[in-house]
């Protein structure tokens, strides 16, 4: 697994998920949406901290920057 994640992919994807699990702890959302975007924002935690996200591979998509 190549890291295809640039920093500001990855702090926007880890400030969703902190998002997502305050509204939670709050209780602004609940039920089966809050089950989902919980899932989502573990995915999203995942792939920040690997710095790989599987989506982008089949799309060849990088938001790393190459290193000179």
């Amino acid at each position: 697994m190549k890291p295809n994640m640039g920093t500001f992919d990855r702090i926007m994807r880890l400030l969703a998920a902190a998002l997502v699990i305050a509204l939670y702890f709050m209780n602004v959302i609940s039920g089966t949406g809050a089950i989902v975007l919980l899932v989502f924002a573990g995915i999203f935690i995942l792939t920040s901290l690997i710095s790989f996200c599987p989506l982008y591979l089949p799309f060849g998509l990088s938001t790393k920057k190459e290193q000179k």
